[in-house]
């Protein structure tokens, strides 16, 4: 009966125990009977639930699948009745991202092939990959003493994007890469004049484009594909260790990374994201590399300090181009060099802090950047990025590369 038994169930199981004893110790046949009455009450809530098992049939689906934080996903049921005969009244339960959340509802009864549908929307008030279900069905007899649940449909993901301010994109910045610097970037296209990537056929494609010597090798159709000449790029490094951040400065940090590689997208750049625990996106202009970067960004957490991923900045990985440091305020200076180390020209850099752990001294420069967009309490991120970067280039005090 584990499992099976309500609380209210417990409570006639304990009372008719009670009932017993009281019975025998008071020589009462009245409440012998009664003793028996209650379990045998009981008894028959456990054969109703194990002998009325719903056959139904369900679905689930996420309207998006992927959302942005403060944005809602709706949750479409469709049930289905499978037995030649009606279903009883049914109580169904959503669990969200495995938490105390519950989305809860009535089922009406359905008669043999009927269905019916159900929906609900849930709210995404933080990022992540959040889990769905199961979807069970839970019948219980007409006493509410007994019940039993069965999962009627398997588990869905929902995919929490973080949240995305309008923001302007990076500056272009002068540099020897005749890849940039252009007052409009194009896009990987058809034509063009370099190898780019390469990528798996799409139906569509330029079998023209087809890349024999990688089909060959990997068993799959693989095409070609090149980049147009004077394509704006932008790479933004994003800073995540945890003695730098706090829980809020951390989730600021990853929004406004977001904002800036969405803005730099849509802008017609190739982006790439660069975080300290060593993952590297490369450069990338389609939609489905923008998806891949905010994915990543929904599942980042604080890292740790290990040296690890500020030593892959080296200078030998430097490109031309924009380049965004977002970081909090405690960060120091040699930190700070080998954060900026990805770009070339000291002016390309744009450093963002938030207020975290630390706060920086009074007084204290930035030196090495072109622009500084220092966000705290009564200056939120998007106000302060676009007043920056509609004011153009600053004169800077480069800092030397070792």
């Amino acid at each position: 009966m584990k499992g099976l038994l309500t609380r209210r169930g417990w409570g006639v199981v304990i009372g008719s125990l009670v009932l017993a004893m009281a019975g025998r110790a008071l020589g009462l046949v009245e409440l012998y009977v009664l003793a028996a009455g209650s379990m045998g009450l009981v008894g028959a809530g456990l054969v109703y639930v194990l002998t009325r098992r719903p056959d139904l049939e369900a679905s689930r689906q996420l309207n998006p699948p992927r959302v942005h934080v403060g944005d809602n996903s709706r949750v479409e049921l469709s049930i289905r009745n499978r037995r030649r005969r009606r279903s009883p009244v049914l109580a169904l339960r959503d669990v969200l991202a495995g938490g105390p959340r519950q989305a809860r509802f009535l089922l009406p009864p359905l008669g043999p092939g009927q269905s019916d549908q159900a929906s609900y929307r849930l709210p995404a008030d933080r990022r992540g990959v959040f889990t769905i279900g199961p979807l069970e069905a839970e019948r219980s007899d007409p006493f509410g003493l007994t019940r039993r649940s069965s999962a009627i449909a398997p588990v869905a993901e929902l995919t929490v994007y973080p949240r995305i301010d309008p923001v302007r994109p990076l500056p272009d910045s002068p540099g020897r890469d005749r890849h940039h610097t252009t007052p409009r970037a194009a896009a990987v296209g058809l034509t063009g004049e370099d190898f780019y990537a390469l990528r798996a056929y799409q139906q569509g494609d330029d079998l023209r484009r087809v890349h024999w010597p990688s089909t060959a090798r990997r068993d799959e159709i693989m095409i070609r594909q090149n980049e147009v000449p004077w394509q704006g790029r932008a790479t933004i490094v994003l800073d995540i260790r945890a003695r730098l951040h706090t829980e809020a400065s951390l989730e600021a940090a990853v929004s406004a990374a977001a904002s800036v590689v969405t803005a730099c997208w849509q802008h017609g750049s190739v982006v790439r994201l660069v975080t300290t625990d060593g993952v590297d996106s490369g450069f990338g202009s389609g939609a489905g590399h923008l998806e891949v970067v905010l994915a990543r960004l929904a599942v980042l957490v604080p890292a740790g300090d290990g040296a690890g991923g500020l030593a892959a900045l080296g200078p030998n990985r430097a490109v031309d181009g924009a380049v965004a440091v977002i970081t909090a305020s405690g960060v120091d200076a040699a930190d700070l060099e080998r954060l900026t180390r990805l770009a070339r020209s000291p002016s390309a850099v744009t450093l963002v802090t938030f207020v975290g752990r630390r706060p920086r001294p009074e007084g204290a420069s930035w030196p090495g950047v072109g622009h500084v967009v220092a966000v705290g309490a009564t200056r939120p991120f998007a106000p302060a990025w676009d007043a920056v970067v509609a004011a153009g280039p600053a004169r800077i005090r480069p800092v030397a590369r070792r």
